[in-house]
């Protein structure tokens, strides 16, 4: 126990023998922790001249923070958006088991859905910490319906919607609540969106545009009006969003864009699959703008599933090798990929380094939403959300708040 005990009673621990991921290094040295929070072991020392109650040996392991996936419709069998009774049950189901992937926070996401799946599923799902239970849920992304029909990818037509006079009031009618939403997607050439996104940015929700077909000009007005942060591609390959023209970049030119006002970061999400991103795409996009890029699995019912049939939102999927195709098309529908997968093979065909694949799942994820001083560092102060790794980035360990919550083998 330290010795000043007006500080704290609180265990302390101790990971030794490991690389920890601070300031885009991964730095070799110890890592202290008590009560779920990073200490700075120099404060520890010499102002409470406290010591460790408990070592961990990682063995040789890179310690970085937990990842955050801001963009996951279900897997395991569970599928977030179909309305039921135990929605909640369901989520802590998926919370559970993402654990083995290095995921201590996500966003449950909901594709394009009638509004009564909104209502039945919103209310029963709250933001909560992560713990043994399972991975923490940091608020929902809903994605649609208000998207572009041009590019609706798997999103059902027949459920998509315009803005009607009075923008917001018409998104609450469809959604029921804005409480526990941490992310909205739309398509920003809807009639309306511009006060649309104003008004959630108010709110403290991330907008994000997606499935959309929007000129350079639009897009750009749309950052200027939401402050600090902003997500520009939601559920990219990046040629899948939007096609890249010369005379009009689109969505696409934004990365490189004089046109972002200062102050504003603009953050891109990418599904590094294998098959929804072309290499060539990861690698574009990484070297425009590698500070925004965003690892999201967008997995789908059947992540952890054998093949077959599955659902999604009110599709039916179909899961062939390692597409997830709507059944009877060859239209790609999210992906059964896990966030682990995600880095290695991102790290792989990017050519970029240990850090940057792992600040991509856990970094950026958290600028994104505006969390970043809690979550995605192992800064002093930030909670004590952990993945251990090996050379190869294979999850060895997850760690949230500091106490662990799964290991392999175990």
């Amino acid at each position: 126990m330290p010795s000043n005990k007006s500080v704290s009673d609180a265990p302390i621990t101790q990971f030794i023998n490991c690389r920890i991921l601070r300031d885009n290094e991964l730095q070799r040295e110890d890592l202290w922790v008590r009560e779920g929070r990073i200490l700075d072991p120099e404060k520890l020392f010499f102002d409470e001249q406290g010591y460790a109650d408990k070592r961990v040996d990682c063995g040789g392991s890179i310690i970085a923070p937990g990842f955050i996936d801001v963009q996951i419709n279900g897997g395991y069998g569970i599928d977030f958006s179909q309305a039921s009774e135990d929605v909640s049950d369901g989520v802590s189901f998926v919370a559970k088991k993402i654990l083995e992937h290095g995921v201590t926070s996500f966003c449950p996401t909901l594709v394009t859905s009638p509004p009564e799946v909104y209502h039945k599923v919103l209310p029963q799902v709250k933001v909560h910490d992560g713990g043994p239970h399972g991975a923490g849920v940091l608020g929902f992304h809903l994605e649609g319906p208000f998207i572009s029909a041009e590019k609706k990818g798997a999103h059902p037509e027949k459920y998509l919607r315009t803005f009607k006079s009075g923008g917001l009031e018409h998104l609450m009618e469809v959604y029921g609540s804005l409480d526990d939403v941490a992310i909205v997607t739309l398509a920003p050439e809807l009639p309306g969106s511009q006060s649309v996104v104003r008004e959630l940015s108010q709110r403290g929700i991330t907008v994000s545009l997606g499935e959309h077909r929007s000129q350079l000009l639009l897009v750009s007005e749309s950052v200027s009006v939401q402050p600090g942060r902003f997500h520009a591609l939601s559920n990219p390959s990046v040629s899948a969003v939007v096609q890249f023209h010369h005379r009009d970049p689109g969505i696409v030119g934004l990365l490189t864009s004089d046109r972002i006002p200062a102050g504003r970061v603009v953050y891109y999400g990418m599904i590094a699959d294998g098959i929804h991103t072309n290499p060539a795409a990861l690698r574009i996009a990484h070297r425009a703008h590698p500070s925004g890029l965003v690892l999201v699995t967008d997995a789908i019912t059947a992540m952890g599933l054998p093949p077959g049939r599955h659902t999604l939102g009110q599709q039916v999927i179909e899961i062939q090798g390692l597409h997830a195709y709507v059944a009877g098309t060859k239209t790609l529908s999210g992906s059964i990929a896990t966030m682990d997968m995600c880095v290695r093979h991102f790290k792989q065909v990017s050519g970029c380094s240990v850090q940057e694949a792992l600040e991509a799942a856990s970094l950026h994820p958290a600028q994104l939403l505006g969390i970043s001083p809690k979550k995605g560092k192992l800064d002093y102060g930030s909670d004590a959300d952990l993945v251990l790794l090996d050379e190869g980035l294979n999850v060895k360990a997850t760690y949230i708040s500091g106490e662990e919550v799964w290991r392999k083998g175990q």
